[in-house]
C-alpha cells in the first residue's frame, strides 16, 4: 500500500518522517551496534542491581546515628538566628513611669 501510494502520488503526502503514511527510516549498522551496546549495558546493570551490597540485617538502621546527627545540626542551624525571648514587661515598661499607688 505504501509503495502504491508513493508510486501513484509521486511522493509522500505531508511530512515524510511523521504521520500515518510516513517514510520508514533506514536501519544502519551503527543503529544496530548502539542498540546492542545499550541492551548489554542494561543486562549488566540488572545483574549488579539483583545482588545487594549489604544484607538485610546490615541495612536495617545502619544510618540512624548519622541521620540523627544531621537532624540535630539542621535544628541547631535553624534556631541559631532565632531571637531571644522577651517578656511583655520589657515591651510595656515605658508605660509605668508615672504610675504610683499614692496618687
Amino acid at each position: 500500500m505504501f509503495l502504491t501510494l508513493a508510486l501513484l502520488r509521486k511522493g509522500i503526502p505531508g511530512k515524510q518522517w511523521i504521520g500515518k503514511y510516513r517514510r520508514p527510516r533506514q536501519i544502519t549498522w551503527q543503529m544496530k551496534r548502539n542498540t546492542l551496546k545499550n541492551l548489554e549495558r542494561e543486562a549488566e546493570n540488572e545483574y549488579w542491581i539483583s545482588r545487594p551490597y549489604m544484607t538485610a540485617e546490615q541495612d536495617h538502621g545502619h544510618a540512624a546515628e548519622r541521620r540523627a546527627k544531621a537532624w540535630i545540626n539542621i535544628k541547631e542551624a535553624k534556631f541559631a538566628n532565632f531571637p531571644k525571648y522577651k517578656h511583655i514587661t520589657d515591651h510595656l515598661s515605658h508605660l509605668r513611669i508615672t504610675k504610683t499607688w499614692s496618687s
